[in-house]
């Protein structure tokens, strides 16, 4: 499946969840992460980031797509970063 993944975590926790979210997906800009990923691999994504997340105060949001084919996707301005190739 292809997500796209947001958050809004507390400035202390910031940094754990960026590094847990870059070994899944792809960092796209800011807090946003998009990609495939299995069901299998997103369930562990959520589990681990329930450990760094203070459930009262933090947020995580994940869109979910059959494929990435279904997304109209325009950027304006400059892109952060250019998506992973893999071979």
């Amino acid at each position: 499946m292809y997500v796209i993944l947001v958050y809004d975590i507390g400035e202390k926790r910031v940094g754990k969840m960026l590094k847990l979210c870059r070994q899944y997906l792809n960092w796209i800009q800011n807090s946003v992460f998009e990609g495939e990923i299995t069901d299998v691999k997103l369930k562990e994504l959520g589990f681990r980031a329930k450990e760094i997340m203070k459930m009262e105060e933090d947020s995580l949001i994940i869109f979910k797509s059959r494929n990435e084919k279904w997304l109209d996707k325009q950027i304006l301005g400059k892109e952060k970063s250019e998506p992973d190739i893999f071979l």
